[in-house]
C-alpha cells in the first residue's frame, strides 16, 4: 500500500463572486503550479496514479505542474461557495463578504447552517458532499503506488474531517488555512487514511517565492 498526496489547485480569479468566474487559474497560480512542478521533479517525486477535478482551475493546476493525463473525476470538485453564500444572504439575511477578513467569519458561520440544514435548495447538501469524498478517497485507494489529487480547499479539509473527526467549526478553520498549491498527505495506517503532511509549500519557501503563498 502508498499514499495519496492532495494539492490545492492554484492561486484562481480572485475578484471573482460567481463560481464561473473564479474558476480559472491567475497568472501566479499558474506560476505556483509551475514551480510546484518542477520540484517534483527535482525531488524525483514518483506519482504513477494521477488525478484531478473537472474545474477549469483543476485541469489548468494539473497542466502547469506537468502532470500527465490526469484521470478526471468531478467527485474531487470544490463545493459551490459562492452558491452558499448567495443562498445564505437570501434566506437569512447573511452578508457575501468582500474581503478576506469577513470571509473568514463567514465561512464557519456558512458550514454550519450548511450542516445542519439551514440553507434550503442548495446545490448538493452537505451529507452529499460527505459522502462523495469518501467514496472518491476510498476509490482512488493506495494500491498501485502513490497518488496525486489536483482539487480544492474545501475538498482537503473534508478529507481532514474525515480523518481527524473534526467538527463543523474546525474543518472550516482547517479550509481557511489551506495555501494555493499546497500539498497534504495521507498515509494509510491500520485500516484507516491518516494524514502525516498538511500545508507543505516546499516550492514556494525560498525568500524571493513567499510572496506566493496565498490563501486565496
Amino acid at each position: 500500500m502508498s499514499f495519496i498526496t492532495l494539492v490545492r489547485h492554484g492561486q484562481a480569479n480572485t475578484a471573482a463572486r460567481d463560481e464561473n468566474s473564479y474558476d480559472r487559474l491567475s497568472d501566479l497560480g499558474h506560476q505556483q503550479a509551475r514551480w510546484l512542478g518542477a520540484h517534483l521533479k527535482d525531488t524525483q517525486a514518483h506519482h504513477p496514479r494521477v488525478y484531478c477535478g473537472t474545474l477549469t482551475r483543476h485541469v489548468e493546476t494539473a497542466a502547469s505542474m506537468g502532470l500527465a493525463e490526469p484521470v478526471h473525476d468531478a467527485r474531487l470538485n470544490e463545493i459551490e461557495y459562492f452558491t452558499l453564500a448567495q443562498l445564505f444572504h437570501e434566506q437569512h439575511g447573511v452578508a457575501i463578504p468582500i474581503d478576506r477578513e469577513e470571509f473568514v467569519e463567514h465561512l464557519p458561520k456558512t458550514f454550519t447552517a450548511w450542516a445542519n440544514g439551514e440553507i434550503e435548495n442548495p446545490p448538493e447538501t452537505f451529507v452529499e458532499f460527505e459522502t462523495r469524498v469518501r467514496d472518491a478517497l476510498r476509490d482512488i485507494g493506495t494500491e498501485g503506488g502513490p497518488a496525486i489529487v489536483v482539487t480544492s480547499g474545501g475538498l482537503i479539509s473534508m478529507v481532514v474531517r474525515q480523518a481527524m473527526m473534526l467538527d463543523i467549526t474546525s474543518m472550516a478553520r482547517v479550509a481557511l488555512a489551506i495555501m494555493n498549491t499546497s500539498m497534504h498527505r495521507l498515509h494509510p495506517i491500520g485500516s484507516q487514511l491518516s494524514p502525516v503532511l498538511f500545508n507543505a509549500v516546499p516550492h514556494l519557501e525560498a525568500p524571493d517565492r513567499h510572496f506566493a503563498q496565498t490563501h486565496l
